[in-house]
This record gives C-alpha cells, structure tokens and sequence, in this order.
C-alpha cells in the first residue's frame, strides 16, 4: 500500500553530486530499485509534486504549527483553525516560489527536479518560521521599561541563541525529514 510518504519519497529521491551522503545514498538506492523494476528516469517526474504530496506537506505543516514542538516551545502553538490557513498560505507560497524558479521544468532532468524540490522544501521552512516569528510577536507583551534587569537576562543570550538553532535546526529539516526516503 503506497502512502503519502512513499509518494514523497518516490517524488524527491534522485541523484545529484551536489547532495549530502544521505541523500545521495537515497538517489542510489531508488536508481537501484528502478533499475531493478526496469523503470527509467524518464517515466517519473520529481517536479512538480502531485497534489497528493502536496496535501501531505500541508498536514505536516498543519501537525508541526498546532501541536507541541522545538517551534511551539519558542514561539508557541496555533490553534488547529490558524495553523490549517497558515500552512496551506506557506504550502502556495512555496510551492509557487519554486514553479516560477523552474520555469518550464515540464521536462526537467531528475537533477533539475531535486534541486526544485529543495527549494521548495526550504522556502517551506523560511515561510514557517516567519509566520510562528510573526505571530508570537504579534502575540508578546511588550518588556517592562525598566532596565535594571539587564544582568538577568546576561545568561539568557546563549540560551535564546541555542533555541534559536533548534529551532531552525527544526524548521529546515523537518521538510526534509517529510521528503527524504527512510533507511
């Protein structure tokens, strides 16, 4: 039974010399099933995403925006009726950001449509954490005027600075956690 990852996973693996080890080892490992099953390159497309896939990446985003996470932790949660609007507005963004950077990719190379759907995946990220940054802002009390509390927050730096890289250690991978085949 093929599921929404397995689409995915189809859809985003490929080889590129450019890609990490992890992903090139996944583009071998799908070149080796095609092979092995007598498919070329040429009967699949990475890009665009079939609606399928893209419906996936906005129930992910849906999941990783309302419940709790690195994401929540920081900027806090939206409700299941906010995080919905938000991820299909990130999902379009996206996803049109990307069709207009490939222009006529109809008949993108394999390596063409992998590095589309990087782009993709990374303006994912870039758009959900603007819109939980956005939000939380719009959401926070302002700081008390008072600026006796300086030396307080002095210890704060480096925690806010290693939750920020956690945060966006989060919010870029988790797309490509969606997107990459498992091992």
């Amino acid at each position: 039974m093929s599921t929404a990852h397995d689409t995915v996973t189809d859809e985003s693996a490929g080889a590129a010399e450019s890609q990490p080890p992890a992903a090139t080892s996944a583009a071998e490992n799908l070149s080796q099933k095609l092979e092995k099953m007598n498919i070329s390159s040429a009967s699949f497309s990475i890009w665009p995403p079939t609606q399928r896939t893209r419906d996936a990446v906005i129930n992910r985003l849906i999941e990783t925006l309302a419940n709790p996470s690195v994401l929540s932790k920081r900027y806090g949660s939206m409700p299941h009726d906010e995080a919905s609007s938000t991820a299909r507005v990130i999902e379009e963004e996206a996803y049109t950001a990307a069709a207009a950077a490939a222009g006529d990719s109809a008949t993108a190379s394999v390596d063409e449509g992998i590095e589309i759907l990087q782009m993709y995946s990374k303006e994912i990220s870039k758009r959900m954490l603007e819109a939980v940054k956005s939000r939380a802002a719009a959401t926070a009390t302002p700081p008390p005027a008072d600026n006796s509390s300086a030396p307080e927050n002095a210890g704060t730096a480096t925690t806010t600075a290693e939750e920020s890289s956690s945060v966006d250690n989060e919010s870029s991978s988790w797309c490509q956690f969606y997107l990459l085949p498992d091992k």
